[in-house]
């Protein structure tokens, strides 16, 4: 049985949590998923203090001792994980935006491989959809296989015109997880591949004193593929090979201070 999580930004169990809901009914029309619901503000999460110290030396020296582990290993114990939001001033919840800083580090050091992510977003008016990007990209950079989520409008009170949009885009966005879900690991796209060879000539070049070298070099990500092991095709490959040319070059001693620029 495939488990999936819903992180929810907001504390009122109302248009996001009930947007949520009616994902995980679609979801579970199509087998049994095991689905739990995480309100953020049901946990201790305090806020970044720009401290650097989980980027330099590691996330275990985070001089704030709260729930944030306990909030990662619900997703890494998921096989699917939701975001949901409703859109704050055109963006996420202050809530969803401080896991977001809080889980920064994974930015540079991504683990989330072989699980999918997907987004909701509920609004008034407009602008979620720039919200989904950010999510979205957010998603990947944490390692995930990103399927398309939705942007539903909730005003009150809701036309049915409106109340059968809202049904059909969540009904679609959880099809598009369900299958995403299920699917096998699949190879990086090329604009992945790429962040992925130029980040790491940036990090080898970085050295020792990083966290973000020995993280690379215990994982074998400096002589790797890709993050994970993946079978990539002649294009890719040599694709790949000009990506590291051009990280080379971008970290040659001509270039001083571009490394710690980009970390």
């Amino acid at each position: 049985m495939k488990k999936v999580t819903a992180f929810i930004g907001t504390q009122t169990k109302s248009h996001t949590y009930h947007a949520v809901q009616e994902f995980e009914n679609n979801l579970k029309q199509y087998s049994e998923i095991d689905f739990e619901y995480v309100f953020l503000s049901d946990y201790h999460l305090e806020f970044c203090r720009g401290c650097m110290q989980c980027f330099d030396k590691g996330e275990e020296y985070c001089p704030l001792k709260d729930d944030r582990d306990v909030l990662l290993q619900k997703m890494e114990h998921s096989d699917g994980v939701i975001f949901a939001t409703p859109n704050y001033a055109f963006q996420v919840s202050a809530r969803m935006k401080n896991f977001l800083d809080r889980t920064a580090f994974i930015d540079h050091r991504p683990r989330f491989f072989g699980k999918t992510f997907t987004a909701i977003v509920t609004q008034g008016i407009a602008r979620g959809g720039d919200i989904l990007k950010y999510l979205y990209f957010n998603g990947e950079n944490l390692g995930f296989h990103v399927s398309e989520g939705c942007c539903v409008t909730t005003r009150e009170p809701m036309t049915g015109l409106q109340q059968k949009e809202f049904t059909q885009r969540i009904k679609k966005a959880s099809a598009r997880f369900y299958k995403a879900l299920m699917r096998p690991t699949q190879p990086p796209s090329f604009f992945r591949l790429m962040l992925f060879r130029l980040t790491r000539r940036l990090v080898e070049s970085a050295g020792e004193k990083y966290r973000d070298y020995h993280y690379y070099k215990e994982k074998g990500w400096f002589e790797a593929d890709y993050y994970y092991p993946t079978s990539l095709g002649v294009i890719k490959r040599l694709a790949g090979y000009l990506f590291d040319f051009i990280g080379r070059q971008i970290v040659k001693p001509s270039n001083p201070g571009v490394t710690d620029q980009w970390l």
